[in-house]
């Protein structure tokens, strides 16, 4: 073709393509109705309904790089919320008085305690009335962290000849519940969701961690679902060890490297915990105490004023609209040990049903901090929930001194 044809040919279609646009124009001020109906059809992809569809071919991806918090999956319970409404007091409290005492003889030597308290943070579920303290300290102070990470009693003596202290605390608590169809909360903070989605010393978030986590969840895309996944599978293959000590060493690394899933509080809700973080979803341990009998089972609660040994561990993890869920895996593992409840047995079906999202407030909350420095102490601690007692900065235990210096009794007010 000459370029003088092939000219004349370009003119020619572009004089087509204005009288198509100028009769486009009139056929869509004539009848916009029409012109809609073809809109639709010519645009299918960029509906609504059409990219849910995509989204959803896809399964949702969520870690510590990519959490939940910066983009909820479209159609999940937390992309699709319940209207808001104002929160409800609880009318059933019940009061504890917590009595902590010191009594140690050890002259010549610098004696220093640290006791975890009681969160003094406000909740719908605990609030704490008042401290009252007496003894010989030299020096005696409570130090709060921030956002709940930490609350202690440091005292000192620089010699030890019949120390002694007894700290009253007096604290009400409410049964704390999770309802689906409420909405009531304040988005949290991003440095503290941040905070929850990091590794700490014993709990990672990566790894094995996160591979675990992508087998349980597989293709669940809603959030909600996914916890619930995970809550399930630890309940069923973790194993509440009667022989541990405490609360257990809370060492996740070693459950998910050696595969026995096997331990007491901060070992069960801590993998929980891990689990959830590798997928993106907030989480964390509290420690606290309890401090009173359980309607439950026998075995979740104190059968006696001596709270000593009643030092436990729970969890909770974050959604977008409802904030920070209850959860107490360890529990049902630890009613199906005491108890000696078979895998098929009714009660310990509806127990699983029932603690997640609910705590029995016979467990008062003290703090969520993990990595914890104290003051004056040289180390950090993977996490603090049983007092601590140093001579000249070595543990009671390690100084030659047998025998517990300390007590905690519980009373119901």
């Amino acid at each position: 073709m000459k370029r003088r044809d092939f000219l004349a040919t370009a003119a020619l279609f572009s004089l087509f393509a204005g009288e198509a646009q100028a009769d486009t124009k009139k056929k869509k001020t004539s009848s916009k109705r029409k012109s809609t109906t073809k809109a639709k059809r010519k645009k299918p992809s960029t509906s609504p309904r059409t990219s849910a569809a995509r989204a959803s071919s896809a399964a949702a991806v969520h870690s510590a790089d990519s959490p939940l918090i910066d983009s909820p999956p479209e159609g999940t319970s937390t992309s699709r919320l319940p209207p808001v409404r104002a929160q409800e007091l609880p009318s059933d409290w019940q009061s504890y008085q917590i009595t902590t005492t010191l009594r140690l003889n050890a002259p010549g030597k610098h004696a220093r305690l640290w006791l975890p308290l009681p969160s003094s943070v406000e909740t719908l579920y605990q609030r704490v009335s008042s401290h009252a303290w007496q003894g010989n300290p030299h020096t005696a102070a409570i130090q709060r962290e921030p956002d709940g990470q930490l609350e202690i009693l440091h005292c000192e003596w620089p010699d030890a000849s019949n120390v002694s202290l007894q700290l009253v605390t007096r604290v009400n608590t409410a049964d704390r519940h999770f309802d689906i169809t409420r909405r009531t909360v304040a988005p949290e903070r991003d440095d503290i969701l941040r905070t929850n989605l990091r590794a700490s010393r014993l709990i990672p978030n990566d790894g094995l961690a996160r591979d675990q986590g992508e087998r349980i969840v597989g293709r669940i895309r809603d959030p909600l679902a996914q916890v619930k996944a995970i809550y399930d599978w630890i309940c069923e293959n973790a194993i509440y060890d009667l022989n541990a000590q405490g609360c257990g060493t809370g060492d996740i690394n070693y459950q998910l490297s050696s595969g026995r899933y096997a331990g007491r509080s901060a070992d069960i809700n801590g993998l929980f915990v891990s689990i959830c973080r590798a997928i993106g979803i907030p989480a964390r341990c509290v420690f606290g105490l309890r401090t009173g009998s359980s309607r439950l089972f026998q075995s979740l609660g104190l059968r006696s004023e001596d709270a000593s040994q009643g030092q436990h561990v729970r969890a909770e993890f974050y959604l977008p609209g409802y904030g920070w869920i209850a959860v107490n895996p360890s529990d049902v593992c630890r009613a199906a040990a005491y108890e000696k409840l078979g895998s098929n047995d009714s009660r310990l079906s509806s127990l699983k049903r029932v603690l997640f999202g609910v705590w029995e407030m016979n467990w008062v909350a003290f703090h969520n901090g993990t990595d914890v420095q104290l003051p004056g102490r040289g180390s950090r601690m993977p996490f603090f929930i049983h007092p601590e007692v140093q001579l000249d900065g070595q543990k009671v235990a390690e100084s030659g001194i047998t025998g517990r210096v300390w007590s905690i009794s519980v009373r119901r007010i």
